[in-house]
């Protein structure tokens, strides 16, 4: 006797379709991308952090506050310090006290974590390319439209309850 495959029929409400939707998105593009930071021996909240670091230094700021890169990257203080402190044993990331508050820390590039970015980024943005190629160009330009004007609706929703206001896990890995 052969079983069949049943098609799945999603009879939720459209708003939990979307959701349902956005998270499976979501998780297939952690599934693509997470094979392509391990190539270089990273992550990818360890890249974004590399490369904020980096977009910082280009900008002709020296370092980072350890808060303010939490904040840029919307991760609590733990998250980021965890991930702060693998890149720190990789010899990617140097981190110091504050020569403004001794009880504040901050953040640099190695001359190692430097020339990783530099050597990655164009791999980075050739992947980013082929994982939007599914959509058009017009596509791609509504689909950001919609993003930012949901972050904007989250942002709105995550100020009403400050202990949602920042992510606790997951660094994006634009």
């Amino acid at each position: 006797m052969r079983s069949q495959t049943l098609p799945i029929v999603d009879e939720s409400p459209p708003t939990t379709a979307v959701f349902r939707s956005l998270i499976r998105t979501f998780g297939l593009l952690k599934r693509v991308m997470e094979p392509h930071f391990t190539t270089v021996g990273i992550s990818g909240p360890q890249w974004a952090i590399l490369r904020t670091l980096r977009e910082v230094e280009v900008a002709g700021e020296p370092e980072v506050r350890l808060s303010d890169l939490g904040a840029r990257l919307l991760v609590r203080p733990p998250s980021v310090t965890g991930i702060v402190r693998r890149l720190r044993d990789m010899g990617l990331i140097d981190v110091a006290a504050s020569a403004a508050d001794q009880r504040a820390k901050t953040v640099t590039l190695t001359e190692a974590g430097r020339h990783l970015v530099e050597n990655f980024a164009a791999r980075h943005e050739a992947r980013v390319d082929d994982v939007f190629s599914g959509l058009a160009p017009h596509e791609r330009e509504q689909f950001l439209q919609l993003l930012t004007r949901f972050g904007v609706h989250l942002e709105r929703l995550a100020g009403q309850d400050s202990h949602t206001a920042t992510i606790d896990h997951d660094v994006p890995a634009a």
